[in-house]
């Protein structure tokens, strides 16, 4: 018959992994554009770091339980590639042109999870 959509189980990860990364580009664009100057709160950026890639490892393990099963894989296995340049950026300096490109090579595949785990289909 039809298809009915929803979102997986795992959405709010997804979410959060988005929301954390979002957070983390912005500071860091703010920081390089020198409208903020974290000088005394450099561990600001390295948190939400932190944040973002424990909220991608959690989104990600929907692979293993979410639900609906197909539609969480699909939000995980979308969200996968993130982990590559997430895990360079500390191996790469952060006063170089490379950091916020390797940085942002992460945010289709961030974005990508977030869409797909909101747009789960179930066939009846």
């Amino acid at each position: 018959m039809g298809h009915r959509r929803r979102r997986t189980d795992a959405a709010p990860l997804f979410a959060a992994a988005a929301v954390a990364y979002t957070a983390n580009v912005a500071l860091g664009s703010a920081v390089a554009a020198r409208l903020i100057d974290t000088s005394s709160f450099r561990w600001l950026h390295h948190a939400i770091y932190i944040a973002t890639c424990a909220t991608s490892a959690a989104a990600f393990s929907a692979i293993l339980w979410g639900r609906p099963r197909r539609a969480s894989r699909r939000a995980a296995l979308a969200l996968a590639p993130a982990a590559a340049p997430l895990a360079a950026i500390p191996y790469l300096g952060t006063h170089s042109r490379r950091h916020p490109l390797v940085a942002l090579a992460a945010a289709p595949f961030i974005v990508a999870g977030f869409v797909c785990s909101r747009l789960a289909t179930d066939r009846k």
